[in-house]
């Protein structure tokens, strides 16, 4: 019996880490020992029971691994747990995400902070957490590197892109739901991930950026207010990167790759 593929998914105890971790536990084709990433290790728990309660005949296994992107420390703490498991891993999924524009629009953090706090959980901790789990994807067969990016594979000129309508003349400005700080960083770590694509193609590392699309999840708090703007499940972005990780996009990397409204598979070219 083959081995189970090593997944880890940074950010699953909720939205689409979640969804991408009960997908792969759900999958009939491969076994998966999926590490289960969290910052927070009590949510961990209450994630990983709640999988169990919904995917109770699930072949695969999971398990909780405390990593907060943002800390070098607890990056280097979660590299010597899958080391001293598996000793490799096949894929990584740089999902955690966060945003503070909505904080910012609340009088809860800076406009700098606003912007920083976002790149260095959605950029900088996404390269980070590569660059040390780099060595444990050189040990795969089919080694898999995959970011989730944001809305940011949309045009930018596309007046689809703007979730509030157009805003009446003079300064300031009042947008209740703000999201320049998160797209931003969406955007650039588009550019982190043509980068690793650059430097591990001799390697045969395969990389992507996978746009979920528009989902309701609890990121910045505002769910129901994504969702009364017509934001999809969560587990339409699990099944995406499930896909992404079975080989369903291998003719695509390089790419952000994602679904149309309609289900279709889309591509974005750079």
């Amino acid at each position: 019996m083959a081995s189970p593929k090593v997944v880890l998914v940074t950010g699953a105890n909720d939205g689409i880490g979640y969804e991408t971790v009960k997908a792969l536990l759900e999958s009939d084709r491969a076994k998966y020992h999926v590490f289960l990433g969290s910052r927070s290790v009590e949510k961990g728990k209450l994630a990983i029971e709640r999988l169990r309660q919904e995917v109770p005949e699930t072949g695969s296994t999971v398990e909780l691994i405390q990593v907060d992107v943002t800390s070098d420390e607890s990056i280097q703490k979660a590299f010597d747990q899958v080391s001293a498991g598996p000793g490799h891993l096949d894929t990584l999924v740089n999902n955690a995400g966060a945003t503070f524009d909505i904080a910012y629009v609340n009088g809860k953090v800076s406009l700098r902070d606003c912007f920083n706090k976002a790149y260095d959980v959605n950029v900088t901790g996404a390269n980070v957490m590569t660059y040390i789990f780099m060595p444990l994807l050189l040990k795969s067969s089919d080694p898999r590197l995959i970011f989730v990016a944001g809305l940011s594979q949309i045009t930018v000129a596309s007046e689809k892109y703007f979730p509030t309508p157009p805003l009446p003349a003079g300064w300031p400005k009042k947008v209740g739901f703000e999201t320049i700080g998160y797209r931003s960083s969406k955007t650039a770590l588009n550019m982190v991930m043509l980068d690793w694509n650059h430097k591990m193609k001799e390697d045969g590392v395969k990389v992507w950026a996978v746009g979920p699309g528009f989902l309701a999840t609890n990121l910045g708090d505002v769910k129901e207010m994504i969702a009364a703007r017509g934001g999809g499940h969560p587990s339409v972005g699990g099944r995406i990167i499930k896909g992404v990780v079975e080989g369903e996009r291998d003719a695509d990397v390089g790419k952000i790759v994602g679904k149309d409204d309609d289900g279709r598979d889309k591509l974005i070219r750079f």
